[in-house]
């Protein structure tokens, strides 16, 4: 007999489940306890309000695009795949991730919306966190291969320019929907920039590898 999840992790999933079908703003702990098959006072026993249980919805997203980045770009490095391709493989997949835990909602551009207003500060945290292991995967493999960066470009700043073009892609995909449209634009914003980066000596041709759904 399969063993129940522990008790958050049904409340989150429940609650992942509440605001993707009616957003933030219409759901309620009722709904989300109810879906977990708990009392209100059960649910609150765990989180002591929505915007609480949103927070901790939203963090376990995060983790999870971050987990998914970090074996992504293992898996890409280790195929011995280019800097590009990896970085595209890396950064598709914490997409893809994201993208997943909203899959078919009506409400994905006010669920969006409100992830700012109701947790600006775990959002900064994540986008930190998300540049701090694009630094690291180009630092490592620019070590490992002997590649070089333009004069003047540091790890960090094209790690930061890296997270800059996917919340430029965002801006024109508020939703980040038609999804293959999206990442499309995404990795051709992602490969020009990565190219543009590199130093004559260190640009190699690339293989089209693609983020795919």
């Amino acid at each position: 007999m399969q063993a129940k999840a522990p008790p958050q992790d049904r409340i989150l999933d429940a609650a992942l489940r509440v605001f993707r079908r009616h957003g933030f703003r219409r759901s309620s702990i009722e709904q989300a306890a109810e879906e977990a098959g708990l009392t209100r006072q059960a649910l609150y026993h765990h989180f002591a309000s929505k915007e609480a249980l949103f927070r901790a919805v939203l963090e376990r997203i995060y983790e999870q695009g971050l987990a998914a980045e970090i074996a992504a770009a293992t898996a890409a490095e280790d195929a011995g795949l280019e800097l590009a391709d990896i970085l595209v493989a890396e950064i598709g997949a914490r997409m893809q991730s994201l993208l997943a835990s909203l899959k078919d909602s009506p409400h994905t551009e006010e669920l969006f919306s409100e992830h700012l207003a109701q947790a600006r500060d775990l959002y900064q945290s994540y986008s930190n966190r998300f540049a701090d292991e694009i630094a690291t995967t180009i630092a490592r493999v620019c070590r490992k291969r002997k590649l070089k960066l333009e004069s003047g470009v540091s790890v960090r700043e094209l790690a930061r320019c890296v997270e800059m073009a996917i919340h430029g892609t965002k801006s024109a995909f508020p939703s980040m929907q038609p999804v293959d449209a999206f990442l499309k634009q995404l990795e051709t914003m992602l490969r020009m920039l990565i190219a543009g980066a590199m130093a004559p000596s260190a640009k190699k041709s690339h293989r089209k590898t693609g983020v795919r759904k």
